[in-house]
């Protein structure tokens, strides 16, 4: 009858304590990375379907004096407005001049027009006329462009720069347009400052600034629109990368969407231990969540709100498995078994 030796068998468990330690690692880390990568996939898909939107919105605006601005065909010239005229189809005539004190320009072939006071549409037709009269042109169809103003203007600063002509009311939606629209990290209640008024007009527009019917409050000359930042999701704990993320309010973000875009969770992360701490008031509150149901589908995937804390402990054991590597695992286990066998 062979006889057992004892060395063999403690390496024996030695070797399976190990292959368990080892499979465990890899099952908590790829369990969660598969289910990560599925958010990421989500949330890569809005980041791209918003790129995409801002890229089919309007170029952002220059601040005054770098480009051209739409005021509009009603807008009013006055003096001190810096325009370009030119006549389409007509490359020799072309010319950028600023309305001075009397409302004049000096204008090729036909001298000094007075435009003060004129819309954009009156001042066209009557160059046009000017040069048709006098026979520069069969049927001249003059462009005036204004590349600066200081006359009816709205401001546009914050996350959104830009310097807007006004004749006597646009609408907010049209004036945030003209500036180049709202970016992913804007937020979506605007402030509206206007002279005469003590506090500040405060407008939500919701999550589309096209269908918002909040957009339709009316801007006037002089005022002051202010875009601020949008709110944030702070990520801390047992995750690939801690800190901020933004939320774009015309794309609701939810929990495993953050988790993927925060590189995922960390082996060392508590699964049972996840705490959602939420604002309501100026108090906060412990939102109960359990992220591998959520990450299961056994239970629904929570929307966050501005300023929510995403936060996943440690597991200390295996934050110190984490932090040995393998090579030390393999090392602790060797030492473990010379001493057994001593």
């Amino acid at each position: 009858m062979t006889s057992r030796n004892p060395r063999t068998d403690r390496a024996a468990v030695a070797r399976i304590l190990l292959a368990l330690i080892l499979a465990a690692f890899c099952w908590e880390g790829g369990a969660f990375a598969q289910t990560g990568s599925a958010a990421g996939t989500d949330a890569g898909a809005a980041s791209a379907n918003a790129a995409t939107a801002t890229a089919a919105a309007p170029a952002a605006m220059p601040m005054a004096g770098e480009g051209m601005l739409y005021p509009g065909d009603d807008f009013k010239l006055g003096s001190g407005d810096l325009i370009a005229v030119r006549v389409f189809q007509q490359a020799d005539y072309q010319a950028t001049v600023r309305v001075d004190a009397e409302g004049n320009v000096l204008l090729p072939y036909i001298g000094s027009v007075n435009v003060k006071g004129l819309t954009v549409r009156a001042a066209q037709a009557l160059i046009a006329d000017r040069l048709r009269t006098g026979e520069f042109y069969k049927d001249p169809d003059v462009i005036i462009q204004v590349l600066d103003t200081v006359n009816g203007s709205v401001i546009v600063t914050g996350e959104v720069r830009g310097m807007v002509p006004v004749a006597t009311e646009r609408s907010l939606r049209e004036v945030l347009l003209i500036a180049g629209g709202l970016p992913a990290n804007a937020s979506h209640t605007v402030k509206i400052v206007r002279p005469g008024l003590a506090d500040p007009i405060v407008v939500n527009l919701g999550t589309d600034l096209a269908s918002s019917t909040a957009a339709n409050i009316p801007v006037r000359p002089h005022d002051i629109i202010q875009v601020t930042r949008a709110s944030v999701v702070y990520v801390e704990g047992a995750f690939a990368r801690q800190g901020q993320v933004a939320l774009d309010q015309a794309s609701p973000l939810t929990l495993l969407q953050v988790v993927a875009l925060s590189g995922g969770i960390n082996f060392e992360g508590r699964y049972d231990d996840l705490r959602l701490i939420r604002t309501v008031g100026t108090e906060r509150k412990l939102v109960e969540v359990d992220i591998k149901k959520v990450r299961d589908g056994k239970a629904p995937d929570p929307v966050l709100e501005p300023n929510d804390i995403v936060f996943l402990p440690t597991n200390a054991m295996k934050a110190m498995l984490k932090n040995l590597g393998t090579g030390g695992i393999i090392g602790l286990v060797s030492v473990l078994i010379a001493v057994r066998t001593l």
